[in-house]
């Protein structure tokens, strides 16, 4: 199978040169066309799909959750398909230009990476969506989905390579590994000088084996350990609707909010309403939080350092605005915080001293998103500092050219 696997990503290659120089009406064709198939074959990708959820065995309630198709979910990833249609194409765009005193053009342009490696567990969506950024920014998308999420997958890609066969585009620009196994991983990781660069998507245990095996560069979509701070001088409505918003509208994914801190000085009054507004989650707190909020659990320091991905949410009662910011400091995965506040000067300093991807001023976690930011949809929410950080879409799955024009021009 390792040899499968390099032929596969040569080919894949192949199609990242053609590509490059595609015109955005072609890719635009193929994007609307992979719409429009998904959409008809819909009820045929439903049912690959309950075959994999009666295939789980020993997936977590938010694994199944991932894993699960519905005809909402896919109409989802239809529309991300046609918004990405619609997006500007950043392939050959000029970030910036001068002329030098002897006389050159300089010109800086956006290009592909090339191939991209996405590797990724359970979400089926994502086969789509970051295909469909791969194709609309010029790149090869090299895919390895989980066994879980197998037959969801193929069927999937199925339909992606016959829009690009339809449209006139080379299918070897959606690929997807069918072997599941480790070793396939490894030696996908390994195929430097053919793979650009590696987006994982998933668990710690999943980044933690891109990272340790890879020799192709490696773009990180970290954890999400989220933490919404009501200000003492928040609106109570607000924040409110917002911390219900950022807890329960989808507890499962990577941007909902998994620790509420809370100033002193409005915790006596908006906590019990927020334990009463948020039925159904489990409450672990300090112990004023605990004071105040009868029933909870004592939170331990492994729960203020933990991604829940479920109906479970930590408190912390603080004294001040340094406080929350020194308790973000320490638990942030550098995902997403937000600050719910009246006051712009302590907005001001939470935007200013939280190190974050995203950083929000009374608005709920769950708005980091590429879709929620005008992106169309997105490959990852990278937690890194180099080359993309936040909501990656087409500008992040981009580099840069120089471009030198001369009329004769040497180095004296």
């Amino acid at each position: 199978m390792t040899q499968l696997v390099k032929n596969q990503a040569l080919k894949a290659k192949q199609a990242s040169f053609e590509l490059a120089s595609l015109k955005s009406q072609v890719k635009d064709d193929a994007l609307n066309r992979a719409a429009d198939l998904l959409e008809k074959q819909s009820k045929g990708i439903l049912k690959e799909n309950e075959k994999d959820l009666a295939n789980a065995k020993g997936l977590t309630k938010t694994a199944l959750d991932r894993l699960r198709l519905d005809e909402k979910r896919i109409e989802s990833m239809v529309v991300a398909l046609r918004e990405i249609a619609t997006l500007t194409d950043p392939i050959g765009e000029v970030v910036d230009g001068w002329v030098r005193p002897n006389g050159i053009k300089v010109s800086k342009i956006r290009v592909p990476l090339g191939v991209i490696g996405i590797v990724y567990e359970n979400r089926p969506n994502v086969t789509s969506d970051a295909a469909g950024l791969c194709l609309k920014s010029s790149n090869a998308a090299l895919l390895r989905g989980s066994s879980s999420a197998q037959n969801s997958n193929l069927a999937i890609v199925k339909v992606l390579r016959q829009a690009l066969e339809e449209t006139g585009v080379n299918p070897d620009a959606i690929t997807l590994i069918e072997d599941t196994s480790y070793e396939a991983v490894k030696e996908m990781l390994g195929l430097k000088g053919i793979i650009d660069c590696v987006i994982p998507r998933g668990g710690p245990s999943l980044v933690s084996t891109v990272i340790e095996n890879a020799k192709v560069p490696v773009i990180i979509d970290g954890d999400g350990n989220c933490h919404t701070y009501v200000d003492q001088s928040a609106d109570i409505e607000m924040a409110l609707k917002i911390v219900k918003n950022a807890k329960m509208q989808r507890p499962s994914v990577c941007n909902a909010t998994e620790t509420l801190v809370v100033h002193k000085k409005i915790a006596k009054k908006f906590l019990p309403l927020i334990q009463k507004e948020l039925k159904g989650v489990e409450f672990v707190g300090d112990k004023v939080a605990q004071k105040l909020m009868p029933g909870i659990a004592q939170a331990t320091p492994q729960d203020w350092a933990t991604e829940f991905l479920d109906l479970k949410l930590a408190v912390k009662v603080v004294d001040s605005l340094d406080d929350a910011i020194e308790h973000i400091r320490k638990y942030s995965t550098g995902h997403s915080e937000a600050i719910i506040t009246k006051d712009l000067i302590s907005a001001q300093r939470f935007i200013n001293e939280v190190d974050a991807a995203a950083v929000l001023v009374n608005a709920s976690t769950r708005l980091v998103d590429g879709s929620e930011l005008g992106l169309g949809a997105e490959i990852g929410i990278s937690t890194q500092k180099l080359h993309a950080r936040g909501p990656m879409g087409l500008r992040e799955l981009t580099s840069v050219k120089f471009v030198i024009e001369g009329n004769g021009q040497i180095r004296t």
